[in-house]
């Protein structure tokens, strides 16, 4: 009797980013977003527990995310969340961002917030399937004047 190969639709691995990771993850930033974030701004993150890779060969996606004290009690920040474009919709986005709480909750927060574009329908989709609730709007948050939607949901 033959016994069938295990099955490889586990996924991409997801693990801490690396240095060597930093130039995948800032070409996925200016293909994701009209207003990337900087290089420099990555490189503050190595080494932090919330800077998470998604790795399928290559580094296909990442999430930053960090905690930070408001009103007495730890807060979650998603501060940002890409997934290249070929690999969008395939669950990456939402493997990260279920990461990323975990990260948070370990890390005492109470709840996780994020900013995201008014018209971004997709990421807005994606946050609503995980809990996250519109709290605020932020008039002209991007340079090009769009709205951001603040998002929060619990641990």
């Amino acid at each position: 009797m033959t016994t069938p190969a295990p099955s490889r639709d586990a996924g991409p691995e997801i693990r801490l980013a690396e240095r060597a990771d930093l130039l995948a993850v800032y070409r996925i930033e200016q293909s994701a977003f009209p207003q990337p974030w900087p290089f420099s701004a990555f490189e503050q993150y190595l080494g932090e527990p919330g800077f998470l890779v998604a790795v399928d060969g290559a580094v296909i996606g990442y999430v930053v995310a960090d905690t930070i004290y408001k009103h007495g009690r730890r807060i979650g920040h998603i501060k940002d969340l890409a997934v290249h474009g070929d690999h969008r919709r395939d669950g990456v986005g939402a493997r990260l961002l279920t990461q990323a709480i975990g990260v948070l909750d370990a890390e005492g927060a109470s709840a996780v917030k994020l900013e995201v574009r008014e018209s971004n329908e997709g990421a807005i989709e994606l946050y609503r399937e995980y809990g996250f609730e519109q709290r605020s709007t932020v008039p002209n948050y991007y340079s090009d004047g769009e709205r951001a939607l603040v998002l929060v949901r619990d641990v």
